[in-house]
């Protein structure tokens, strides 16, 4: 017997295409977030126009049609593939008698269900009222049914308790941003903790289910102390986490690195996700490396890319040093890896030769300007000694009368920072 609990809602999805160039690439990302939602598609509805109606998004032939068809579906909810007005929706909800949801609000869903961290839950909540505060309609209040024969009185107090909700939303939204502040402050305090080290920073960015979380996994498997308690959650799905992860990777050559893996793009990000994430991204902003994760083995891969570098820019990454990782080759037919080509490697995240090349290209980007430099640290100042011993790569270390006598792989910064302790070369 069926477990009616376990049932999904079958929705349709539908759209005008209005001139995207993408609009069937989008229409198929919109089921897989609707998948993503824990819904079923039953059934898709496209409309070729050059541009959407003002009044119900879709000309009104078009909207009899979703109303046939998702009668004869047995569907109540369509979701619609761009952000729709109040008003567009509220047209639609009342010449169909069905209910509306738009891509915006589809992807507040997907993220609120998951949302773990207390950061996460502000952002998403708050994003969540930003969409909602414009859609408040008197239409929602019990003031507002009665009979138009009461006038300018009902609509007043129609009016009024409209207002009075909008207020409440306000407040809650200021006081979620004052919560996300502190929470935020104790997280900046961690993150400047890490950019204070001489330890470098490389953040994972990429479009959904690229394969962020396996590379950072398969990376997490070449620290010389493996845990797997230190993995992070991976699934074949859209914003899968959206938890902000940071890893330390030690290498046996005692080269370290820090390793962030960020929360996911998508075509149409709402913009207030975006605002409210900004923090979230604040990794990728401070990296020293960007690894730019896309899943090769996908048609639309340009347009992946394009929308990750896209929402970068609007969060303020600009500027960094980037290897675009061709993540999933192993299921491209004829792509051989793995394999660099400059920048760009093509790789799978789940092939342990391909995580040692990317390793090694990572150590190429990361490392490449430091110098193998000589340091007499005298046992008073035994503290930078074990700094680094911990935080560079030795190459050789000695204990002589005077001190450590330490040999290691530095960057311009960290010579300056113990310039007082490096030995001069000897002339050859």
């Amino acid at each position: 017997m069926e477990d009616l609990n376990n049932t999904k809602e079958r929705v349709i999805i539908a759209g005008v295409s209005h001139l995207q160039p993408d609009f069937d690439y989008t229409m198929e990302e919109l089921g897989s977030l609707v998948v993503a939602n824990n819904m079923e598609v039953a059934d898709v509805i496209k409309q070729n126009a050059d541009s959407v109606s003002g009044a119900t998004y879709f000309g009104k032939g078009k909207v009899t049609e979703i109303a046939e068809i998702a009668n004869a579906d047995d569907v109540t909810t369509i979701i619609l593939n761009d952000e729709l007005t109040p008003s567009q929706i509220r047209n639609l909800e009342k010449s169909t008698k069905l209910s509306f949801m738009d891509r915006t609000e589809l992807i507040l869903q997907v993220f609120s269900n998951r949302a773990h961290t207390k950061q996460a839950k502000l952002q998403v909540e708050i994003a969540k009222l930003q969409y909602q505060l414009p859609r408040i309609h008197p239409s929602g209040n019990p003031l507002d049914q009665q009979s138009s024969s009461g006038g300018l009185a009902n609509r007043g107090a129609g009016e009024t308790k409209l207002e009075m909700d909008r207020r409440v939303i306000r407040k809650r939204i200021d006081y979620l941003r004052t919560q996300l502040k502190a929470v935020d402050k104790t997280i900046d305090v961690q993150s400047r903790r890490r950019t204070n080290t001489t330890v470098p920073l490389v953040s994972l960015v990429g479009y959904t289910n690229a394969g962020k979380s396996t590379t950072m996994n398969g990376l997490l498997n070449f620290n010389k102390d493996d845990s797997e308690d230190r993995k992070v959650f991976e699934k074949d799905m859209l914003f899968a986490t959206l938890d902000t992860s940071v890893r330390k990777i030690d290498l046996e050559d005692n080269t370290s690195f820090l390793l962030s893996d960020t929360v996911g793009f998508v075509s149409k990000l709402p913009h207030n996700l975006i605002e409210s994430f900004k923090t979230t991204l604040k990794e990728a902003a401070d990296a020293d490396l960007l690894i730019q994760v896309i899943d090769v083995s996908d048609e639309h891969w340009r347009n992946m890319i394009e929308v990750t570098e896209k929402t970068l820019n609007e969060v303020g990454v600009k500027g960094k040093p980037m290897i675009y990782a061709f993540n999933k080759a192993d299921l491209k037919p004829g792509q051989q890896f793995p394999m660099i080509e400059g920048d760009n490697i093509y790789y799978s995240a789940i092939d342990k030769e391909s995580i040692a090349k990317l390793v090694d290209l990572i150590k190429l980007k990361l490392f490449a300007n430091y110098e193998e430099v000589t340091l007499m640290i005298p046992y008073k100042n035994q503290k930078i000694a074990e700094e680094i011993l911990r935080n560079t790569q030795i190459i050789s270390k000695d204990f002589t009368n005077d001190g450590s006598l330490l040999t290691a792989k530095l960057s311009p910064e960290q010579i300056n920072n113990y310039k007082g302790f490096v030995q001069e070369k000897a002339p050859e």
